[in-house]
C-alpha cells in the first residue's frame, strides 16, 4: 500500500506541469483565425519528415530527416493561394539502428553507385505547384527532388495549430502532412522488392511569421 501511494504521488507530482498548462491555455490553438497572412520560414528543430518501409513482408522500419528549412506563404482568406517550398538535408537522415544509419549514407563499393543515398547526397527539395483546401486540410501537389530526379507528389496536410511562440514571441502555425512516394521513381532501387518499393511519409512542420 505505501509503495502504491508514493507511485500515486509520484505520477501527481509528474502531471501537475501538463494539468496547470492545460488549465493555463497552450501557446497554440487549432483556430485558423490565429493565422497572419504573409511569408513564414521552418522552424527546423521543430519539424520533422518521417518515412516508413516494409522489411521482408515481417514488419515495418521508420527513420526520420530533420532540420528541414524552407517557407511558406499563405492568406486564410485565399488558402488555394499558398505556396510553400522546403528543403530537407538527406545527409542528416537518422534511424534507431547506427548500422543502417551509416548503410544509408555508404558509397558505392568500386564505383557502384551506392544502396541507398550515399555519401554526401545532395538536399531533397519539396516545391508546391498548385493547394487545393477544404476546411482545415489541403491536398499539396509539388514537385519533390531526391537523389537528382524530380517527381510529382500529392501530400493531404491539415493544418494543427496557431499561435504566437511564448519563448521568442514569434507567430508561429503547424501543419501535419502524410504522402506516400516509389523510391524505385527516385533510383533508389536496393533491396526490392523485400524492402518495399513504397515508402510513407509523415511530416511534421511549424513555420515562424517572417
Amino acid at each position: 500500500m505505501r509503495f502504491r501511494a508514493l507511485a500515486i504521488i509520484a505520477a501527481l507530482a509528474v502531471a501537475a506541469p501538463v494539468i496547470a498548462q492545460q488549465d493555463a491555455g497552450l501557446p497554440g490553438a487549432k483556430d485558423a483565425s490565429r493565422v497572419a497572412a504573409g511569408a513564414y520560414a521552418v522552424d527546423p528543430s521543430h519539424t520533422l519528415v518521417g518515412w516508413r518501409v516494409n522489411h521482408f513482408g515481417f514488419n515495418d522500419y521508420f527513420g526520420l530527416f530533420g532540420d528541414a528549412t524552407g517557407t511558406l506563404s499563405i492568406d486564410p482568406k485565399n488558402p488555394n493561394a499558398s505556396k510553400v517550398d522546403i528543403t530537407i538535408p538527406v545527409s542528416k537522415v537518422t534511424t534507431a539502428s547506427a548500422g543502417l544509419t551509416a548503410h544509408l549514407l555508404k558509397p558505392g563499393a568500386e564505383g557502384k553507385s551506392p544502396d541507398f543515398f550515399g555519401a554526401n547526397p545532395a538536399d531533397a527539395r519539396f516545391v508546391s505547384k498548385r493547394v487545393v483546401a477544404k476546411g482545415d486540410k489541403a491536398a499539396i501537389t509539388g514537385d519533390l527532388t531526391i537523389n537528382g530526379k524530380t517527381r510529382e507528389v500529392t501530400l493531404n496536410a491539415e493544418f494543427t495549430g496557431a499561435g504566437a511562440n511564448p519563448y521568442n514571441k514569434k507567430e508561429t502555425v503547424g501543419f501535419e502532412a502524410t504522402g506516400a512516394i516509389k523510391r524505385s521513381d527516385f533510383g533508389i532501387n536496393a533491396a526490392l522488392p523485400i524492402v518495399s518499393d513504397e515508402v510513407e511519409l509523415t511530416i511534421t512542420v511549424a513555420f515562424e511569421k517572417q
